[in-house]
């Protein structure tokens, strides 16, 4: 083989551990972003929270401070840093722009050999001029303290069990069972494997003895509220609630049939097929109706009531408020105060590194120019919400007025085009980030959505199709419900082209059930 040298010139973007955090950061969530927040604050000592209530500098933000209109725009200069820094990375043979944001993004972590404190190391992140809801109501209920209320599902029932005059051997079991529970309070695992996971031998006098104790436990967790709890499957949890209002109400002559329907295979139950019920439980028609319209009051997740509110709060990160009570509403958008860290240089330590000389000052140095990098980075990351959030209700302003079914077609590259960033850069922004607004709270991605065709000529936005399908399912005859083709119809009838392929995937996205198990037979 002939050894040969050749010449071949290449163009790549090399992305400085700047960038990359920058990068990350914006694509994090609120809750992901608190927990760096507090990570960087542990590991990083130029770095601390700021707790002075009187205002410090911010560095720029002003320039971006979401108190503005719709009809104004965000000042270009501050936001530019962040939008050509995120730009960078949305495409691998992208050249880095020579602006002097991103000519500062690809400095060294080793920094220039200064330490002294500068206009970045103030705090950023204390505008908290916004109010904390948009409705003034200040009577309205933490839905956390709410929940809290109630307390923990598995205490709810230890509680109860103390009350029981058990032998400390039926007492553990019944604690382990309920500890064993999943957060709807099934009992998913057998006591078998509950037996032979608690043991842990092969001994089969031992494992049938604590399968024997398991069994008389359970009994007792079933007899606990709520009713259904322990149960092993939906069929089991419903059959233990109406066992519970026999014996109340021992008369009742619909809920044996109840009973009855609630012993066949589930599938039966879901068609709602009252001929083919009637005919496997030996009843008439008229009581498998009634005997229906029972079960469907029961409650299919005993553990419901004592979820854990606090899971389910969504935090958001901008605020959209109207600022007219009367004539044309004036939309304001808002970034949410409670989610921006108050974060400064410790300038302290910082004034302390000033003169220094040798190894050990170096890799201060180093630490306290990462500390300014992070301050920084979370900055562009809030100025690109921002930016992002203010186009998305520019475009959407009909949706904040009249609802969904004014929603217009929108997709990324056009808030892209208009902010001069990335198609991927609108990807990282609009994931996992949410909008409070007079509508409610949606993530930023819910305002994007592809476009059908009209007669018009224009295009409708598939979000407000979906939202005119469920209209027209909620507005149907129970007794004929509208099949898919059919919606399909009655959209080309309003002028939207919308194939039943479509409307039946638009029609499981809103979960709602195909017209055969909507029927009422």
């Amino acid at each position: 083989m002939k050894q040969s040298l050749s010449l071949r010139m290449s163009q790549h973007l090399a992305l400085t551990p700047q960038l990359q955090q920058s990068i990350r950061l914006l694509q994090l969530s609120t809750l992901e972003l608190s927990q760096e927040v507090e990570q960087m604050l542990d590991e990083n000592p130029f770095l601390e929270r700021n707790t002075d209530e009187a205002p410090q500098e911010d560095f720029g933000l002003h320039e971006a401070d979401a108190r503005i209109s719709l009809g104004d725009r965000v000042n270009e200069a501050a936001s530019d840093a962040g939008a050509d820094s995120h730009d960078a990375a949305g495409e691998s043979n992208a050249s880095v722009s020579s602006d002097e944001a991103v000519t500062d993004v690809a400095e060294s972590w080793d920094g220039d050999g200064s330490v002294d404190l500068a206009p970045d190391d103030s705090e950023w992140g204390t505008e908290a001029g916004v109010r904390k809801n948009n409705n003034n109501d200040s009577d309205s209920a933490d839905a956390i303290e709410l929940a809290s209320g109630l307390g923990s599902f598995t205490d709810f029932l230890h509680r109860q069990a103390l009350s029981m005059r058990l032998s400390e051997v039926d007492r553990a079991a019944l604690r382990f069972l309920i500890e064993s529970l999943n957060d709807d309070g099934y009992l998913e695992d057998s006591l078998e494997s509950l037996a032979q996971g608690l043991a842990g031998t092969e001994d089969i006098e031992q494992l049938e003895e604590l399968v024997h104790r398991f069994t008389m436990a359970l009994s007792l967790l079933q007899s606990l509220e709520p009713v259904g709890v322990g149960a092993r499957n939906l069929g089991e949890c419903m059959r233990l609630q109406l066992n519970a209002k026999l014996k109340d109400s021992p008369q009742d002559e619909i809920i044996p049939v109840a009973l009855k329907i609630c012993a066949l295979p589930l599938e039966l139950l879901a068609k709602r097929d009252y001929k083919r019920l009637a005919v496997q439980c030996n009843e008439d028609e008229a009581s498998v109706k009634l005997a229906l319209t029972l079960i469907t009051r029961l409650e299919p997740k005993p553990a419901r009531p004592f979820a854990n509110a606090e899971q389910h709060v969504i935090v958001p990160d901008v605020l959209v408020v109207n600022t007219r009570r009367t004539g044309e509403p004036n939309f304001r958008v808002q970034l949410n105060p409670d989610v921006m860290p108050r974060l400064r240089v410790h300038d302290i330590y910082a004034n302390a590194l000033r003169g220094g000389k040798g190894a050990a000052h170096l890799g201060l140095q180093q630490r306290l120019q990462e500390a300014r990098w992070f301050i920084k980075n979370i900055q562009q990351r809030f100025d690109t919400i921002l930016r992002v959030s203010t186009a998305i209700v520019e475009r959407q302003r009909n949706f904040f007025i009249h609802g969904e079914l004014a929603m217009r077609p929108l997709v990324l590259r056009e808030i892209a085009d208009e902010l001069g960033l990335h198609e991927s850069t609108i990807s990282r922004v609009t994931t996992a980030k949410y909008m409070t607004t007079p509508m409610g709270t949606f993530e930023l991605k819910y305002f994007f959505g592809s476009g059908l065709g009209t007669d018009s000529g224009s295009a409708a936005s598939s979000t407000a199709v979906r939202a005119l399908i469920r209209q027209l399912v909620a507005a149907e005859n129970l007794n004929k419900p509208l099949s898919d083709n059919q919606l399909s119809e009655m959209l080309k009838e309003q002028g939207i082209d919308c194939a039943r392929r479509t409307v039946a995937k638009y029609r499981e996205a809103l979960k709602i059930a195909p017209a055969n198990l909507r029927k009422t037979l």
